[in-house]
């Protein structure tokens, strides 16, 4: 019998940028995993859909699906979106499983990744001193997803010894422009930004856009392919895989 398929489920986005990233990212998995099937899809703004790739493989005979949501943060996406899509898809087809795991989240693990972002952008900045750090997130209206970026802020920048403020792309305050300002007027001059997205598009082109505007001396790319992200991906699967196992 064959492994369950991985669905790698994005939100997705006008962006062309958004999906290439998602699909590179979608083939370090592959890379890690050549046996199983895996697809990349999205719930919205890009193609191709999950409808789309959850009938590709039902007609290729899966029984079994992993849906893993391309999520960092736990909020609308997560508990609404996401559940929804899936139970869609499970009473739609008859007999088939298909399970949702936990989102990507904000592992520890991904703290390595925002640095080799951080480092990347300083060296084309040329900027070797820092004197403060703001992690930009996408922003939620749940407040508690707001605190999980807060949080991961404060260990980053205990890690790197500097002081650190959360900063929020939506309507969420405070936007990056106002985390940067905020240091600057307490005298700092070398605030450095990154992007604690999983790939480009609006909201993170607008964070960097007020950074820049506030006086950034640089701003991170996106976490993008990565293979510790991949190796989340495998993770979250794993277990998913497991639990669709009868009792």
């Amino acid at each position: 019998m064959a492994a369950p398929a991985l669905v790698a489920l994005a939100h997705g986005s006008r962006d062309s940028r958004s999906a290439e990233t998602i699909n590179a990212l979608v083939n370090e998995v592959r890379a890690l995993r050549p046996d199983l099937r895996i697809e990349a899809a999205f719930l919205d703004l890009a193609r191709p859909s999950f409808d789309t790739v959850v009938n590709r493989l039902v007609r290729a005979k899966f029984e079994e699906i992993v849906v893993v949501p391309l999520l960092l943060s736990d909020a609308y996406h997560a508990k609404v979106d996401v559940p929804t899509a899936v139970a869609a898809q499970a009473a739609r087809h008859e007999g088939l499983q298909i399970r949702a795991t936990s989102i990507l989240g904000h592992e520890l693990s991904f703290l390595e990744v925002l640095d080799q972002r951080m480092r990347e952008a300083l060296s084309a900045a040329r900027c070797r001193e820092l004197d403060a750090l703001v992690l930009a997130a996408a922003g939620s209206s749940d407040p508690i997803a707001n605190q999980a970026v807060a949080r991961l802020a404060r260990v980053w920048g205990a890690h790197h010894k500097l002081p650190v403020k959360a900063a929020f792309a939506s309507t969420t305050p405070p936007a990056t422009g106002e985390a940067v300002r905020a240091f600057r007027s307490e005298g700092r001059r070398h605030v450095a930004v990154a992007s604690l997205f999983l790939a480009p598009g609006f909201l993170p082109d607008r964070a960097a856009e007020l950074a820049h505007e506030a006086g950034a001396v640089a701003v991170s790319e996106p976490l993008g392919a990565h293979p510790e992200l991949a190796r989340t991906i495998l993770a979250r699967y794993a277990v998913g895989a497991v639990e669709l196992v009868p009792v």
